[in-house]
């Protein structure tokens, strides 16, 4: 595919792909770079926006699409951050098309929807075309670590009116997204007594100790596989990461920790989720009266998002891919994004955006080019859809 016959969306999605925006929480320059490109071209296409410092450094970039009724706003938003480069087998930064497909760093999650949401705006623009709500775009910082930027961008919208809806851009394969889960990240500790390796009697080994606890959720997690699914995410999931234990070979290891992450429903409460794995561990306490463990205060927390089906939001989006003869029925996915913390703001809200999550965060990853084309074609229509 030679550049001259690229697409506006695909020549755009080339230029952010090529900026190193690795969040900084992975070595990373983080986001200053692509946030000034982004303002660039909204300041070049003639629309109004602004820069919304969330960090030093790390900007939120707003663009703002006037409607014909300035009370009535929809929000879209995409992050700019991308994960760490390390182990990647092509070119993180230097954009390659082959066989329909984009290949760099980022091109999958998440500039694919990026710039498809900027070309949106700036077409709809060029054709002097006034939606009947304002457009607010958001190019948010911080996603891939604490997701600072949506929570920024949470609180600047509240300086006006409330939204009527919010798209998140993730790679979806062009599905309506509606539902997903959430995720709880917490550590287990066992504390022992360290000792001479040569008299591990004097001692009380937590490595040991932590085993039974794993093998206890471990049985847990069998009948967490057993529950009952939800219809658009799935089941719940508990998964142990990380496991780090002791000082060295000869030691009697006096403190165990493991890391889990705990994939939420729609509905389930963080502290009713930790309340039972609290009763996990008493099970084990009792069995095993000697050791001692004990949980740590979670390091992330993020509750799972459902947006009625019959929400505005679900039916302007299915109208809008209707209409460019796509799947219409909203779909729910087992990952986390933004999207939640704007639907816990009383924005109704959903997810969509081109390309496979399974291409995100890998070795070599890419977007479908006419996946980028079509979900630009649905964020324009998503606009003339929501009345």
């Amino acid at each position: 595919m030679s550049s001259a016959s690229l697409s506006p969306v695909i020549e755009t999605l080339k230029s952010l792909v090529s900026i190193n925006s690795v969040n900084p929480a992975y070595d990373g320059p983080g986001e200053r770079e692509i946030a000034t490109w982004i303002r660039n071209y909204f300041e070049q296409a003639g629309i109004e926006v602004w820069e919304s410092e969330v960090l030093p450094g790390r900007p939120n970039i707003i663009a703002r699409l006037p409607g014909k009724n300035p009370e009535r706003r929809i929000v879209f938003e995409a992050h700019t951050d991308v994960v760490t480069t390390q182990g990647m087998q092509i070119e993180p930064f230097e954009p390659r098309i082959e066989d329909n497909r984009l290949y760099g760093r980022g091109a999958c999650d998440n500039k694919g929807g990026v710039a498809a949401m900027m070309e949106a705006l700036r077409s709809l623009k060029a054709e002097n075309y006034q939606p009947n709500c304002e457009v607010w775009f958001c190019a948010a910082i911080d996603e891939e670590y604490r997701h600072r930027g949506v929570d920024h961008l949470v609180e600047e919208l509240k300086s006006g009116p409330t939204p009527l809806a919010s798209v998140v851009a993730e790679p979806t394969e062009l599905r309506a997204i509606r539902a997903n889960k959430g995720v709880l990240r917490w550590s287990i500790v066992t504390h022992g007594k360290a000792a001479h390796s040569s008299k591990p009697h004097l001692g009380i080994n937590a490595i040991t100790d932590m085993a039974r606890v794993i093998l206890a959720l471990e049985a847990d997690e069998a009948q967490l596989a057993k529950s009952t699914p939800h219809p658009l995410v799935g089941a719940a999931t508990c998964n142990i990461g990380l496991i780090n234990g002791g000082l060295q070979v000869n030691f009697v290891p006096d403190r165990c920790e493991i890391q889990l992450d705990r994939r939420l429903l729609p509905g389930e409460k963080i502290t009713t989720v930790l309340a039972h794995y609290e009763s996990v561990l008493d099970k084990v306490r009792v069995q095993h009266p000697r050791l001692k463990v004990e949980t740590l205060s979670p390091n992330l927390t993020d509750e799972a998002m459902e947006t009625p089906a019959n929400a505005a939001v679900v039916t302007a989006a299915s109208q809008a891919l209707e209409k460019i003869n796509l799947n219409p029925e909203p779909a729910g996915v087992p990952y986390g994004c933004d999207c939640t913390k704007l639907s816990r703001a009383g924005i109704p809200s959903l997810i969509y955006g081109p390309g496979s999550i399974d291409r995100a965060h890998v070795a070599i990853e890419y977007v479908e080019v006419d996946q980028v084309e079509q979900a630009t074609n649905f964020y324009r229509e998503f606009i003339k859809s929501f009345d």
